[in-house]
């Protein structure tokens, strides 16, 4: 399935049920009065996250979306049936705007999170309500409220404990392969990722995830390249692991600064997160991996630094148990092993 992450729909809510004008007709009671009944409530329109929903694919196509109509109300005072809320099922993580102004009208980051985006019509009052004292016989009934139109944004920003942040061909790929069920794409070319990839990783006893995303480039804070559309995705991760590539034209320290930049110019938290920094392709680097460490050092304050290897699978357990460290609330794992919502098979 096609991975999308934004939407644009346009949701109605369903319109209420009209009331009835009826009148008991019953053989011995030729003034029966009114008795015409309340319509039903028309459907709302709700939005809810659902762990088994990865992506906002079925968005993609159709993009009109409308809760049914209350039934009228019937004799006899019988009300009118409601109709159920359309329920429009989302991943967890997604921000819901309204595109016209621009609010945020809820971030359902948990699995069963769920907000009314449209609020169903009123049934009409039946001709029952209307009888007074001098009025015994109303031929008055109200018409069911109508529904709401919104036009809706939806934005998929992921969640995941780590993110993978690198230049183009850096080895997110193929490190979150290596610790992971992920089959991210991996080839020998800048930006083969075009789209995020979640990984769960088990260690020592403990499961979190970590979310492999589209390179970033200079400008990306801009929205260069895949910009906004990319940092968006590392907003919610708690640990920042900046993938550095030897074999780059681009300095080790460059590279370094460059990431740091960018993010920071995207929203100054997230550079401010923990981090752990990678210098990728150890076995490509071989001997010279010792000094280019030694010269990185000095530049990474207090983060974590390690020499490793996603495609030799080489010096993974030194990351893994620097995330650890910065994740003291990583689920433990149970038994055989817990099933994940975001795990892959």
């Amino acid at each position: 399935m096609k991975f999308i992450d934004q939407a644009k729909i346009i949701v109605s809510s369903g319109t209420g049920g009209n009331g009835s004008r009826h009148f008991r007709r019953e053989k011995h009671v030729p003034l029966g009065g009114p008795d015409g009944g309340d319509g039903g409530r028309g459907g709302d329109v709700v939005i809810q996250a659902s762990a088994r929903s990865r992506s906002l694919y079925n968005f993609h196509h159709k993009r009109r979306f409308h809760a049914k109509d209350g039934a009228p109300g019937a004799e006899s005072r019988s009300s009118g049936k409601s109709a159920p809320a359309l329920v429009l099922k989302v991943p967890p993580g997604t921000a819901v705007h309204d595109d016209e102004t621009g609010e945020l009208i809820a971030d359902l980051v948990s699995d069963g999170d769920r907000v009314v985006v449209a609020e169903g019509g009123n049934g009409g009052w039946g001709n029952w309500h209307f009888k007074t004292s001098t009025r015994q016989a109303p031929d008055k009934a109200n018409p069911g409220l109508p529904g709401v139109t919104r036009t809706l944004r939806l934005e998929l920003h992921l969640l995941a404990d780590v993110a993978l942040v690198g230049l183009p061909n850096a080895g997110k790929s193929t490190l979150i392969r290596a610790v992971s069920a992920s089959k991210a794409e991996v080839a020998d070319y800048p930006f083969t990722t075009l789209v995020p990839n979640l990984g769960v990783v088990r260690h020592r006893g403990r499961i979190f995830t970590v979310a492999d995303v589209p390179g970033l480039i200079e400008g990306a804070a801009e929205g260069a390249g895949l910009g906004h559309r990319f940092l968006r995705h590392v907003e919610r991760c708690a640990v920042m692991t900046y993938v550095l590539d030897p074999t780059a034209i681009e300095p080790l320290e460059q590279q370094l600064t460059t990431l740091r930049g960018e993010l920071g110019r995207f929203d100054p938290e997230l550079a401010a997160r923990p981090s752990i920094i990678i210098v990728n392709k150890s076995d490509v680097a071989g001997d010279l991996l010792p000094a280019l460490l030694d010269d990185l050092r000095p530049r990474v304050g207090r983060s974590p630094l390690c020499g490793m290897s996603g495609a030799a699978r080489q010096g993974l357990d030194a990351w893994l148990d620097a995330v650890l460290d910065m994740l003291p609330g990583a689920e433990p794992e149970i038994a055989d092993g817990p099933w994940h919502p975001l795990d892959e098979a």
